[in-house]
């Protein structure tokens, strides 16, 4: 197998993860995030704070970051091909970029929040729309890089 091979294999399987990865995204976008913004800001931060703790397991994080190097070292080593650099700086731009930078804080943030504090409704309704909005642009970006990523499997 040689060095055009191995590229070919790494974009198929990236393909494949990063629209697994912007598929919980998007759920997250379509229904989860709306169904605790319908709940009482008590149990939608709970939720949240149960969810985010969860979240950081390795089942997660290892198809979160594994991608992110996966979709590194198709881009790096496709550096020929501008399909294979646009999916891999979408992905980690779009996607981890994102979850560093926006999500990350306002998860910390959140974990420190007693649900049951005056200013707690308030906390949430900004969680909400700050999360949501960036969230958006983490399955966008997701699904944008695996389009690019098929786009350079298909030729």
């Amino acid at each position: 197998m040689n060095i055009a091979d191995l590229v070919a294999s790494g974009a198929l399987i990236a393909v494949v993860a990063t629209a697994v990865v912007s598929g919980v995204f998007f759920a997250f976008s379509s229904f989860v995030m709306p169904a605790l913004a319908r709940q009482a800001s008590r149990d939608g931060i709970a939720a949240m704070q149960s969810i985010n703790v969860t979240a950081v397991r390795p089942a997660f994080m290892s198809l979160l970051f594994g991608t992110a190097a996966l979709t590194a070292a198709v881009g790096i080593a496709g550096l020929g091909d501008p399909r294979l650099v646009i999916g891999a700086a979408l992905y980690l731009v779009g996607v981890i970029g994102v979850t560093i930078a926006a999500h990350v804080p306002r998860n910390n943030a959140l974990a420190g929040v007693d649900r049951d504090a005056p200013h707690a409704d308030a906390v949430w309704r900004r969680y909400l729309t700050g999360w949501g909005r960036w969230n958006h642009v983490r399955w966008i970006a997701g699904a944008a890089s695996s389009a690019a990523f098929l786009t350079a499997v298909v030729g």
